[in-house]
């Protein structure tokens, strides 16, 4: 039986994530199924097939490799393709870590009312930001998209916020903790892809691009979209 919630990490060049990502569900009790999506050129590819073939008798675990489509490129490919499958579809990157017991359990009662947006606590953006998120499947499938193609990596976090508010339909959980072990808050060493992520071309890139998608109209016609089919649930 295929579980009701999909929990989709883009990683790359971290396969040691994996396992310590895997002992949170258990440690959380979580039942939600987790899809580890990997760049066909990592470097270190060979340690996530290892891991791929080391999960594969756990039906909560499952791992896709394919050309790199850098991190958004890649969560809405796989978004896109599950969206038929599961109700609702979240997000986590390779530097998170739930914290709370029963946190999948809380996301599907917040969304089973209709559709909307939940997150938790990430011990370092707060309610500021939804770093980690989650929402009901129709979201993407009436998109196209579960964050907007014209992002590579950064401000996805604030597009979720926007939407959830301008839908009036977004819950932040200050006690469901989902943590960010980010070099921000001390709790990573910078490595090659926090480098790249946070380089000042891609802050500039992404910061455009979302500017341009506020501003050009791009953000009004989805919420438009999103508010229609709030209307219609």
């Amino acid at each position: 039986m295929v579980d009701d919630l999909l929990v989709i990490i883009p990683t790359r060049n971290r396969p040691q994530a994996i396992p310590e990502i895997v002992t949170a569900w258990d440690a959380t009790g979580a039942t939600a199924d987790v899809l580890f999506a990997v760049d066909l050129d990592d470097p270190q590819l060979a340690g996530y097939e290892a891991h791929a073939a080391a999960y594969q008798d756990d039906p909560r675990v499952r791992f896709v490799f394919g050309e790199r489509e850098r991190l958004v490129g890649t969560l809405n490919r796989q978004a896109v393709q599950a969206a038929s499958a599961y109700r609702f579809l979240a997000f986590m990157g390779d530097d998170h870590r739930p914290r709370s017991a029963g946190w999948d359990e809380r996301f599907r009662i917040c969304l089973s009312g209709g559709p909307g947006i939940v997150y938790g606590n990430d011990l370092l953006q707060g309610e500021l930001m939804p770093t980690a998120v989650a929402m009901t499947s129709d979201i993407v499938t009436t998109l196209g998209f579960m964050a907007p193609p014209t992002l590579v990596h950064l401000c996805v976090d604030l597009v979720w916020k926007d939407w959830g508010n301008g839908m009036q339909r977004i819950t932040y959980l200050d006690d469901l903790i989902v943590e960010h072990l980010h070099p921000a808050a001390q709790k990573a060493e910078l490595d090659e892809g926090y480098e790249d992520a946070n380089s000042p071309e891609r802050v500039s890139g992404d910061s455009a691009a979302y500017y341009a998608y506020c501003d050009e109209g791009g953000l009004e016609a989805d919420l438009k979209k999103l508010r229609e089919l709030v209307a219609d649930s």
